[in-house]
């Protein structure tokens, strides 16, 4: 049976309904039984058991508030708004100042989206309140509903001042920070929570990474120090400090800290990968290759180990076995855009030259739309005698890079070819402009264009009349 009660008595009541449900006796609960059995039942999910509970609990005791406060809690899980609320409308006349009452009716307004309403009312319930802990909560949670992250900060940083160990609460104060873009005033609020709860792995952590978006590396290692003095387990802190390592190039220690993750949690693939990185940073390739191998073999699905396999061997000028390794990474998710990329350069590498085209074409259709992926591709085509091809990726391209002379000087190139010369010269026109001294381009691509004594006459006339 799934229970796991506070105390013996509550573990007796709940036997006790049960053994009632399924022999059809009817035995009496008092009030508060029934509280314990329902919210039981609602905290693991089985609401049509809450449901049988909170009926024969009011066929009981019909004049308790709280077993109705739990049928207003159903219908709204159910979105039956309107009998929640004349159920809530008939309970403020019996307990006009119970907050509970305001926290319903407030939820509510938050499940039919009006978060605002909602908001006004917990306004009303923290005028009663005895403990505005929770509801300091629930308004930054409407708050950030609304996107509204500096209003929702405010009462997050109410919750941890009346409650010091409110560690959802903190975290969702990080989020708005990182949100807001306030690193520092993140250090800062982080600093002085310290200051109140100095054994807070959980608030080091964080200090730790807010550092490292200041790119203050020495204080964020110091942070994840503190972290793991705290709680000597905590995974997290050992791995980013690993990562702070390795961005320091101090790849021995990383390793360590590496091992150390794993030695606690267990091997994973993504910390098999990282140990892959530092080993070949410090140029021992075999243990690189041996700890990039053991990420897939941990999690074959693990595309990142792949690509890190496939980059080891690009980076060794073995093209085969790059592409072979890309293409395990493709095949797991066919979506990422610098796996494509990567693809296509080695495929170029390889002077496999439709396949990179083809690569740069995916490439660019996932969002990388990046001036050298669209030159990559323009370059291509042009090798491959697809000019009309080329020149609408130069055209489109431009549509995103407007002011690239880059772009422009390969579309003149392009059209001189296909003999559409008023608009070659408009675009070498355009090209000039931009950057004159880039003509070497036109050279390189085109030299039959470049060497034509039209061609050659226009460029030598702008030179002349824009000095």
């Amino acid at each position: 049976m799934e229970f796991s009660p506070s105390n013996e008595s509550d573990n007796v009541s709940l036997s006790k309904f049960e053994s009632m449900l399924k022999t059809n006796n009817v035995f009496f609960f008092d009030s508060n039984e029934f509280e314990n059995i329902i919210h039981h039942y609602l905290e693991i999910g089985k609401i049509a058991l809450a449901k049988k509970a909170i009926n024969l609990g009011l066929d009981q005791h019909p004049s308790s508030v709280n077993l109705r406060l739990f049928k207003v809690e159903v219908l709204i899980f159910e979105n039956d708004f309107n009998a929640a609320e004349r159920l809530l409308n008939s309970l403020f006349q019996l307990e006009p100042n119970n907050e509970e009452l305001y926290i319903q009716k407030a939820n509510i307004y938050s499940k039919k989206d009006q978060h605002q309403k909602a908001i006004d009312i917990f306004m009303e319930a923290l005028n009663i309140a005895e403990d505005c802990s929770e509801i300091h909560s629930l308004i930054g949670m409407e708050y950030l509903f609304l996107e509204r992250y500096e209003e929702a900060k405010i009462h997050f940083i109410k919750c941890v001042v009346l409650d010091i160990e409110d560690y959802s609460a903190l975290y969702n104060i990080i989020y708005c920070f990182e949100f807001l873009g306030q690193t520092k005033t993140a250090i800062e609020f982080l600093n002085w929570y310290l200051d109140q709860n100095p054994y807070c792995e959980i608030a080091w952590h964080q200090l730790g990474k807010q550092y490292l978006e200041e790119k203050e590396f020495q204080k964020a290692l110091t942070a994840f120090d503190f972290a793991i003095i705290s709680d000597d387990n905590f995974i997290g802190a050992y791995l980013e400090k690993a990562k702070v390592l390795q961005r320091l190039n101090r790849f021995e220690e990383a390793i360590e800290h590496y091992n150390i993750s794993m030695a606690i949690e267990g091997t994973t693939a993504y910390t098999l990968l990282k140990i892959g990185y530092c080993y070949e940073h410090i140029k021992k390739d075999d243990k690189a290759l041996q700890f990039y191998m053991k990420s897939v073999e941990e999690d074959p699905a693990f595309d990142k180990g792949w690509m890190g396999i496939s980059t080891f061997y690009f980076s060794k000028k073995d093209f085969l076995k790059s592409l072979f390794y890309i293409n395990k990474a493709i095949d797991i998710d066919d979506e990422n855009a610098d796996y494509w990329l990567f693809y296509s350069k080695i495929n170029e590498r390889l002077n496999f030259l439709e396949e990179a085209e083809r690569g740069y074409k995916k490439t660019l259709e996932l969002g990388n739309c990046s001036l050298e992926t669209w030159l990559s591709r323009g370059d291509i085509l042009i090798k491959l005698g697809e000019l009309e091809a080329a020149k609408y990726n130069f055209i489109q391209a431009i549509e995103h890079h407007p002011n690239s002379e880059e772009l422009e000087f390969r579309v003149s190139g392009i059209c001189f070819n296909l003999n559409e010369t008023e608009t070659a010269y408009k675009h070498l026109l355009t090209a000039l402009h931009l950057n004159a001294e880039h003509v070497f381009i036109l050279e390189e691509l085109f030299p039959d264009v470049y060497a034509q004594k039209s061609v050659a006459h226009f460029i030598k006339s702008y030179n002349k009349t824009s000095k």
